[in-house]
């Protein structure tokens, strides 16, 4: 007793001058949460963990890499076959980076569908966007480190794109080169800025904590919180769902990195980059192909690279172009149908960015490119104008104990 009674004044000590326990414990303990949060609300501390799991096997593969044109697949090799279970490190990081984006899409989508991008949220919906831009430079740069095939071809696509740019373009793209061809100069580059993102990433992520607590978490009734029996701490209620999320999506996770490690990558990637022979069919990691899709449904390439850009950052303008006063699709009949036409469509898009731009494809993915923008610019605007919404409950409470009632009849 006297042990713990010296810890705690220590403890007290450092918190009173310094307060990061008080900080930590309002923020995974005391912080109160609508006590109707569903399943779908694990994918926010699940892409928490999946960034700290990145983090650390990255550190641990820098260790082994060596970043030159020279050496990088070679030290890849090595890494897999002569470092102490460097081969588990490496299916963790790489089958890291697709779970990562499986959450946060799935997160994203969890925003769409219950409306978290409205007032008094925008700017907690923006920093998850700044997030994913800084994944998907994270993801790309991380891409081409191995100098496989895919990993040389890709890059030089997808740096060439800036030379669509007029007048500067050329310039653009010699100096992300740091000369006149994909070569050292730009993987020593996408190495240094691949070891630094993950750590911007954090400290976005610290901001998107702080803004969710600033106003609270939105709910599945999409309505706020009326007073405290709306609300429950979020230790032990939450933490307990989020281990027992996280222990599911972790055994996914591992019966992939165990028995299908390569199944997301690309198998031209195991071999060496080589400048003189272009793959058959350059495609990117699979969380880039909608996106890819887009750029390559427009016949101009600057009118695709812009069409490309303007797909991520019309997500910006969602909580103006959402007309309705309701948050949640629960509520919006017309608009929970339109919501899963758009999951469809960018399935589709998915789908069209893994094939040949040839035939069907061209026209499948310029069809699901106009939806796309479609949706975002006229559809969901009319509609929530038009759309008669069913009646909101009282009160968080309210809903939950009438739900009760009906389990229990």
């Amino acid at each position: 007793m006297s042990n713990r009674g010296k810890g705690s004044r220590v403890i007290d000590w450092i918190d009173y001058r310094l307060p990061i326990f008080s900080t930590l414990r309002h923020t995974l303990v005391d912080y109160p949460t609508p006590r109707n949060l569903n399943y779908w609300w694990n994918f926010g501390s699940l892409a928490g963990i999946f960034l700290l799991i990145q983090i650390i096997t990255g550190i641990v593969l820098a260790m082994h890499y060596t970043p030159s044109v020279e050496g990088a697949f070679a030290s890849i090799e090595h890494i897999m076959r002569d470092v102490n279970y460097g081969w588990l490190i490496r299916y963790v990081h790489m089958n890291g980076a697709s779970f990562f984006f499986i959450v946060v899409y799935i997160h994203i989508f969890r925003g769409l569908y219950y409306g978290s991008y409205k007032s008094p949220r925008e700017v907690l919906w923006w920093l998850g966007l700044i997030i994913l831009l800084l994944m998907m430079a994270t993801a790309f740069m991380g891409y081409v480190l191995p100098w496989g095939q895919m990993s040389f071809w890709g890059a030089t696509v997808i740096t060439n794109l800036f030379s669509a740019i007029p007048v500067v373009g050329t310039a653009v793209v010699e100096w992300l080169w740091g000369g006149f061809a994909v070569d050292n100069a730009l993987l020593n580059r996408f190495f240094a800025l691949h070891y630094l993102f993950p750590f911007l990433i954090v400290g976005v992520v610290i901001l998107h904590i702080v803004a969710l607590h600033t106003h609270g978490s939105n709910n599945p009734l999409g309505i706020d919180r009326k007073g405290p029996q709306d609300s429950i701490p979020f230790h032990p209620y939450y933490t307990i769902k989020d281990l027992f999320g996280l222990s599911f999506v972790l055994s996914i996770f591992f019966f992939v990195v165990f028995f299908a490690p390569d199944y997301l990558g690309h198998p031209d990637n195991y071999i060496p980059a080589d400048p003189l022979k272009t793959p058959a069919h350059i495609v990117p990691e699979w969380y880039f192909l909608p996106f890819y899709a887009i750029l390559r449904a427009i016949p101009d390439k600057l009118g695709g690279v812009l069409a490309m850009i303007s797909a991520i950052f019309i997500l910006f303008l969602l909580p103006w172009l959402d007309t309705s006063k309701v948050r949640s699709a629960t509520f919006r009949p017309i608009y929970k149908k339109l919501f899963w036409l758009l999951v469809i469509d960018l399935i589709v898009l998915t789908w069209v960015g893994g094939k040949p731009a040839e035939g069907n494809y061209i026209l499948i993915g310029r069809i699901a490119t106009i939806y796309y923008f479609v949706h975002f610019i006229f559809i969901m605007p009319i509609v929530g104008l038009v759309e008669k919404p069913r009646p909101l409950p009282n009160s968080i409470s309210q809903s939950v104990l009438a739900n009760i009632v009906k389990e229990e009849r």
